[in-house]
């Protein structure tokens, strides 16, 4: 019988082993070469990859003359600004840990990240308030101060050393943090064949925010290890302009997630962009159609990658062996992949089950921060398991069916059910709440709020609630009241059926 499963074996990760001093590798070789571009309307910051280490070394200085102990938190509050890669390599050249957050995010979500991992310092970036935060808060100009600081120097590392902590939402509804180790970055060179297809020519545009981990990893630190290019467009860009930023700064591969793409083909502006190779996409499942439609209107295809912030990315398509349709795309090269059953076996090649990544893939977290519990109840046996299902062909493809719980996605973000449903219960006139991703039309999903009550409540009011206490991401788009919220017979609350049986009401 051909069971579910891949067996790869990643190269091993060499020691010591320091993120920032391998993602700055080339810059001792090539100081002159072109590393980050951040693109604005009439022009481009350019830091080439000698300037950019002397910041980061700066930066990593700085830190290390205020006497923080090594593995103390460091909480990011930057924008797409070239202060973030600054920052976040800085802090673990210096043996920090930093911690990215949205600048989107809310003064109590802020206060609940940093209750959970008590930082020692917060730094801000232009536009971004401070919150009142219980650390030291730096702003810019401190910040820009920090990159003229006498450089300090990249602290000796083992690859199972804590690097940086990341946030995604957890299935109890609070946002855990993902612990990475160094040596997460070596796993991401298995991405370099077998998803980007990725060399030193190449001028990669990402159009995500920087404390994701799909475009902190894949815009910024897989491009500088193998000394090409990044191109970020300032402050976000619009539709509109981004398909102007890929034509004008010569971008050979683009990044985004699916709803990008989408907004994009949107327009009816003609897509010129003669030195774009091909796209990636990531952070939720890629429609076919709206692949088939990129290709036609630029002549290039979009390669897609399954992943998520405990692992980046290990199951893609990629230039040299593009995915079939109806695939995810193969395991990466070194990567050990199974479809588990419920017994938590591989099942047999053909049947479905559930996408699992090995515990000893050097990718994988180290576990959430604080929730020791939580991390452990995702694996089964020597596997982790995300909670998506999947199917494997007899060539080892991967045919992807469908998430096994509640979480939605908002733009690309997971987003926790329990999350959202917990501000909706903190307003007067909600007794129930439930939040699920509804499909409004085709390949379009927004994040709903249902909710029982005496009489249904101003949706402005409901809106605004939400707008208070959630990153706009997380915010539900519809407010729909109903007279009971379904269940089954053990009380659990079935999301599911509300998303379904909310498409005849459309």
């Amino acid at each position: 019988m051909n069971l579910s499963i891949v067996t790869g074996r990643p190269a091993p990760c060499p020691a010591p082993f320091n993120m920032a001093a391998h993602v700055l590798a080339h810059a001792g070789a090539m100081p002159d070469r072109i590393a980050l571009a951040v693109l604005g309307p009439s022009g481009a910051d350019r830091w080439s990859f000698g300037r950019l280490e002397r910041a980061v070394l700066g930066v990593a200085g700085a830190l290390e003359a205020r006497g923080l102990e090594p593995g103390a938190r460091v909480l990011l509050r930057i924008g797409n600004d070239v202060d973030f890669p600054l920052a976040f390599l800085g802090a673990i050249a210096a043996g920090l840990v930093p911690v990215p957050t949205s600048s989107r995010l809310t003064p109590s979500e802020v206060a609940d990240i940093a209750a959970q991992v008590t930082p020692a310092l917060a730094l801000h970036g232009p536009g971004i308030a401070p919150e009142a935060l219980p650390c030291p808060c730096l702003g810019p100009d401190a910040l820009r101060a920090m990159r003229d600081h006498a450089p300090g120097s990249y602290r000796p590392a083992r690859p199972d050393d804590l690097a940086y902590l990341v946030f995604t939402s957890g299935t109890a509804g609070r946002p855990r943090a993902v612990m990475h180790a160094h040596r997460a970055l070596w796993a991401r060179r298995m991405m370099h064949e077998g998803w980007y297809g990725l060399s030193a020519d190449d001028r990669m545009l990402h159009a995500g925010a920087f404390n994701w981990t799909y475009t902190l990893g894949t815009g910024l630190l897989d491009p500088w290890s193998v000394g090409a290019t990044a191109l970020i467009p300032a402050g976000g860009a619009d539709r509109h302009t981004l398909p102007l930023l890929l034509a004008r700064h010569g971008a050979t591969i683009f990044a985004a997630a699916p709803g990008v793409y989408r907004q994009i083909l949107g327009t009816d502006a003609p897509l010129r962009l003669p030195d774009l190779r091909h796209g990636l996409a990531a952070g939720e499942k890629l429609p076919a159609t709206l692949r088939a439609e990129w290709q036609a209107r630029t002549g290039t295809d979009i390669h897609e990658a399954y992943g998520m912030s405990e692992c980046s990315t290990f199951i893609s398509g990629s230039p040299g062996r593009p995915a079939r349709p109806g695939t995810l795309g193969w395991p990466q090269e070194g990567r050990q992949v199974a479809i588990l059953g419920p017994d938590g076996a591989p099942v047999p090649r053909g049947q479905p089950g559930l996408i699992a990544v090995h515990r000893d893939d050097p990718g994988l977290m180290l576990g959430y921060w604080g929730a020791e519990e939580e991390a452990r109840a995702r694996f089964r046996g020597p596997f982790f398991v995300p909670g998506d299902v999947a199917q494997m062909e007899e060539d080892g493809a991967l045919r992807y069916l469908g998430r096994n719980d509640d979480m939605m996605n908002a733009g690309g973000f997971r987003v926790s059910p329990l999350e959202v449903e917990a501000v909706l219960m903190a307003l007067l006139g909600v007794e129930e709440a439930a939040a699920a991703e509804v499909e409004v039309k085709a390949d379009t999903s927004v994040i709903a709020a249902f909710y029982t009550g005496a009489a249904p409540l101003p949706e402005a009011r409901l809106a605004a609630h939400c707008a208070e206490h959630l990153a706009e991401y997380k915010r539900p788009r519809l407010f729909v009241h109903c007279t009971t919220l379904p269940r089954n017979p053990n009380g659990k609350l079935l999301r599911r059926q509300l998303a379904q049986e909310w498409r005849p009401r459309q």
